[in-house]
């Protein structure tokens, strides 16, 4: 009775010191409503907030119309209760929920629209920066033919022939 008494208290006890740490961010922008992606993954609109698994660099993308796209390079911190050999105690030892929050603000800036000259520049640059890519000028392009030449038309099929089992078609 006494070893079952000690057994029962030990795996209570265990169950009991569970603890866990809860990983989040938030992502709130200027203006809000802002499409974010974070590593090219679509999690919603600012303000916004997910979980994360590992500590370190993440990419966000925030997209919102009538806005310059903005990409960042963010880096999320390790605290203190992560580090090893800490981070074994603070997530399966104390016996508390812990929450780790990351807070991000990014200010968008307004798009400024391009003038007629500004955006043929950029597309003769672009346009050049391919052709060095490829390293030849493009093949020229063929003329479009004058006419379709005429396709002769199928005859009419006719009625469908009866088939009885045990013969052939012809």
């Amino acid at each position: 009775m006494k070893r079952n008494f000690s057994l029962w208290t030990a795996l209570v006890g265990g169950a009991l010191c569970m603890g866990c740490v809860d990983q989040r961010y938030l992502i709130t922008s200027d203006p809000p409503g802002a499409m974010v992606l974070r590593n090219g993954v679509p999690i919603g609109a600012t303000p916004v907030d997910d979980h994360f698994v590992y500590y370190g660099k993440y990419h966000f993308t925030l997209i919102k119309d009538g806005y310059e796209t903005l990409q960042v390079d963010q880096d999320i911190p390790a605290p203190f209760y992560e580090y090893a050999p800490l981070d074994f105690v603070s997530e399966a030892l104390v016996p508390v929920h812990l929450h780790d929050v990351h807070a991000f603000n990014y200010q968008l800036r307004e798009a400024q629209p391009m003038g007629k000259d500004e955006t043929i520049k950029r597309g003769q640059e672009l346009r050049n920066r391919g052709q060095i890519l490829v390293g030849q000028n493009p093949p020229p392009v063929p003329p479009p033919p004058a006419v379709a030449p005429a396709v002769p038309k199928a005859p009419p099929l006719g009625p469908p022939l009866p088939i009885t089992p045990g013969t052939t078609p012809q």
